[in-house]
């Protein structure tokens, strides 16, 4: 799965610390869902979408549907 977490959080200034205090999980949790080594819960995908204002379709999507 590919998302668009980097770009969408350079967009806005944010370091990966930055983003994990305002969803409130670990830094090295962000890392891991930038570098598509964690997918994260529901739960935790619709903050990313709701902090970003963005679907989470446009920021998760399936690497076959690229």
């Amino acid at each position: 799965m590919k998302n668009a977490l980097r770009r969408l959080r350079g967009e806005r200034g944010m370091t990966q610390a930055d983003l994990a205090g305002r969803l409130n999980v670990s830094r090295q949790t962000v890392n891991a869902i930038e570098t598509g080594r964690y997918l994260p819960s529901l739960p935790l995908a619709i903050a990313i979408g709701r902090l970003f204002r963005t679907p989470i379709e446009e920021i998760f999507r399936d690497d076959d549907h690229s």
